[in-house]
């Protein structure tokens, strides 16, 4: 058993198939069976069933595939810890929802990079849920996330929080149709939860929903007069929307969005990373100055750290 080999168990389990193992590997596929079926002789158990359809794991092959997991992502750390001490400066991954990407980041990132530029960042952005997904796997060190969510294997840091608003067009809209017509990212967002429940509080039912997955196309086709969506604020009132756009309050209930930072409980926090978060510690923000980040760190009673994860209700994009 060695790193190559826990390395083909999980892609095999990750994929469901040798083929798309070895394709995520860049191997051919002889070698994806001869591993497998080598651990598989060297432990003396079944670790896959081979099915028709491709290959599922056997409750000691899912077994094994987390150890793999765990390891990889140790090995992944210790690397990236070796090379800022040896002053190379790192890796970071981190992703964000598109609207915190947008508006939000780029002061804050142009500031790291300035102070860091040995720093090899990475900024992916998507949905809640899939960035969730994507930290758990060790995919990302961490992300920017809307809403509450719990989950036991990860932590959270509140970095700020969004007023949501209905965004209309500036000139109005002319049909009833268009008053009825929600654009939105897809049910993994909780703009669009807060979405269909504020057209169903303004009595706009029944409504139908358009699905774009990029937040200008949204910002776009509202602004054309095709139908209303929610968004933070900041991303209606900014350019190139600011006049082309219109931003009606909600009910508190549904305005307030927390945006928190996401990472594994169980992760090493890097100086990296330390620096990244210091970064939005240190930025001026829209909701009041952020708690000590030691604070956070400690997890202390009233500190914003608190255990986070996935939550349907309050995915957000």
């Amino acid at each position: 058993m060695d790193l190559a080999g826990l390395r083909v168990v999980k892609a095999v389990a990750d994929t469901g198939s040798v083929s798309r193992a070895a394709e995520a590997l860049n191997c051919v596929q002889s070698n994806v069976t001869a591993r497998i079926k080598r651990l598989e002789e060297d432990l003396g158990v079944d670790l896959f069933l081979r099915l028709s359809r491709g290959m599922e794991p056997t409750p000691a092959g899912r077994v094994l595939s987390g150890y793999a997991d765990r390891v990889l992502r140790l090995v992944a750390q210790a690397r990236d810890a070796v090379a800022e001490a040896a002053g190379r400066g790192g890796r970071l991954a981190v992703g964000s929802m598109e609207s915190t990407a947008a508006v939000r980041l780029p002061p804050i990132l142009a500031r790291f990079h300035r102070d860091h530029p040995d720093v090899d960042l990475t900024i992916t952005p998507g949905p809640t849920e899939t960035l969730l997904a994507d930290v758990l796997a060790g995919r990302l060190d961490g992300a920017f996330v809307g809403g509450e969510v719990a989950h036991p294997d990860l932590t959270a840091r509140r970095i700020f929080d969004e007023e949501l608003v209905l965004a209309e067009p500036a000139a109005g809209l002319t049909k009833d149709s268009a008053r009825r017509t929600l654009i939105a990212f897809d049910r993994a967002c909780a703009y669009r939860g807060r979405a269909e429940m504020a057209m169903r509080e303004a009595g706009r039912v029944p409504f139908r929903v358009m699905e774009f997955g990029a937040l200008d196309a949204i910002l776009g086709c509202v602004g054309a007069g095709m139908g209303v969506t929610v968004m933070p604020r900041s991303v209606v009132e900014r350019d190139p929307w600011r006049g082309l756009l219109a931003a009606r309050p909600l009910p508190d209930a549904l305005a307030r969005m927390p945006t928190q930072f996401v990472r594994r409980a169980d992760a090493i926090e890097t100086g990296s990373l330390r620096a990244f978060l210091e970064a939005f510690a240190e930025a001026p923000r829209p909701d009041g100055p952020l708690p000590p980040l030691k604070d956070a760190a400690m997890g202390a009673t009233g500190s914003p750290t608190s255990r986070a994860g996935l939550n349907g209700s309050s995915a957000a994009c």
